[in-house]
């Protein structure tokens, strides 16, 4: 069992670049692939970022590819979304979702592949 909590949206400019951060809690994270979705207005989730448990593999979705890098610091059960060059299509909930490194890793775009999931954080995004 392992509890996730989003942290650094807000409200920026186009443009602008925010760093969010995943924080896990109540077990060791270092055995854990980690992917970042977000959830626009009115649509389903998106994925938009993967990293593997060592950090070894990450696989981006095509819009976000050269703006978002993701990262992890497993000493500090933390892993990272930097966004940058930030359009207002951006603009949504951003979801921190996590589960146990294994062969599905080949499937990480897909929501079921994760248990874990924090509450979100919100990226509002002005033209």
């Amino acid at each position: 069992q392992v509890q996730l909590e989003e942290s650094g949206g807000g409200l920026v400019q186009a443009g602008d670049s925010l760093r969010l951060s995943c924080e896990a809690s109540g077990s060791p994270f270092n055995d854990y692939k980690v992917a970042w979705f977000r959830q626009a207005p009115g649509k389903e989730h998106e994925f938009q970022a993967f990293i593997s448990w060592d950090g070894f593999r990450t696989f981006y979705r095509d819009s976000v590819k050269g703006r978002f890098t993701i990262s992890r610091d497993n000493a500090k059960n933390t892993v990272f979304l930097q966004m940058n060059s930030l359009k207002p299509e951006d603009t949504a909930i951003y979801y921190c979702a996590a589960d146990r490194a294994g062969f599905s890793d080949q499937l990480y775009w897909r929501r079921d592949e994760y248990e874990y999931w924090g509450q979100g954080t919100q990226v509002t995004v002005s033209s």
